[in-house]
């Protein structure tokens, strides 16, 4: 299939809000059911062959293992647990006041306890009834979902790739639901002090950070793009090249992001290489300036030791003893 299909939001804007909500509730439910990671990375999702999961959890809370996963092929949520039940539904056809029962009482059919301290959206711009109120939302097309998700899938993958060549504390490529961003961080060993930000953004940013990721685009903020910011930002960042030339610096907050249309990457002659070019740009332009060691930190071809080593000639004494 294509790489980077056409994903116009103002196509799939009603869709989108309703699933962003969707995604909201269980991820309310995640970050209720599992143990605490710095920087909030127990919190995200992550894109699996057909949609995307919580991954399991449980145990830390008093609950059996289980998981939730979101099914954008058959179009259904699935909740499941270690000794193999499963309960699901449809998607289609809710609005966020059911689709919110409806998961805890196919959690609770699991023996599945969640507390959700506050069934509320959390950093939408837009304003949105709690969670069991919201009657409103209810759009949920197959077609342009799939094609979300595929989106997503392919996007994951470019980061992936670019996340392989960085040997530093770095993030795994994970969906934060709160944004519905696709995001990858790397991070310095300076620590941040933020006495006046709130407990996210406290944990958030408690170190430097290089973020890089995509995002769908909503109602306020555009369209679809790539992006990447540095936290905090170092003086002169927006005066450094970027690549391809139609990315840019964009105010954000009170800083600048760099942004790549994802109209723009999917017009390129290489949509791929050239999205890379941009991480690989804004990356240089953030660690440049705040001093990083990018050599040191390098990791060409995703290894630390020999990158000329063929990935399909690993041999046990290539990988610790173990036969690969």
């Amino acid at each position: 299939m294509e790489l980077f299909p056409a994903i116009p939001f103002d196509q799939w804007r009603d869709t989108k809000t309703t699933v962003h909500l969707f995604c909201q509730v269980v991820g309310k439910i995640r970050l209720a059911a599992s143990a605490r990671r710095n920087h909030w990375w127990n919190v995200p999702f992550h894109v699996t062959g057909r949609g995307l999961t919580t991954r399991p959890m449980g145990l830390v809370d008093g609950n059996p293992i289980f998981t939730v996963d979101f099914d954008f092929v058959d179009h259904r949520l699935i909740a499941s647990t270690v000794d193999g039940r499963s309960v699901s539904f449809p998607l289609a056809g809710h609005s966020v006041a059911s689709f919110y029962r409806s998961v805890l009482e196919a959690l609770a059919a699991l023996g599945v306890t969640v507390n959700i301290a506050d069934p509320s959206p959390f950093g939408l711009a837009e304003d949105h009834p709690p969670f069991p109120e919201d009657t409103r939302h209810a759009a949920y097309d197959p077609i342009w979902m799939t094609r979300a998700w595929q989106v997503l899938s392919q996007v994951n993958l470019v980061l992936e790739e670019f996340a392989a060549h960085f040997s530093g504390k770095a993030s795994p490529v994970h969906l934060f639901w709160h944004s519905l961003d696709l995001a990858h961080t790397r991070f310095s060993d300076r620590r941040i002090d933020q006495p006046a930000a709130d407990l996210v953004t406290r944990e958030a940013y408690s170190r430097e950070v290089i973020s890089f990721g995509f995002w769908f685009g909503d109602a306020t903020g555009g369209e679809a793009a790539f992006y990447s910011y540095t936290a905090p930002e170092p003086d002169g960042l927006a005066e450094q090249p970027l690549r391809p030339a139609v990315a840019s610096w964009v105010p954000s907050g009170a800083g600048r992001m760099a942004l790549l249309r994802y109209d723009d990457a999917r017009a390129a002659p290489d949509p791929r290489a050239t999205v890379l070019a941009f991480l690989d740009s804004a990356y240089h332009a953030g660690a440049g300036l705040a001093g990083w060691d990018v050599d040191d930190l390098a990791c060409p071809g995703g290894v630390t030791t020999d990158p000329s080593l063929p990935a399909d000639r690993l041999t046990p004494d290539k990988v610790g003893g173990t036969a690969v």
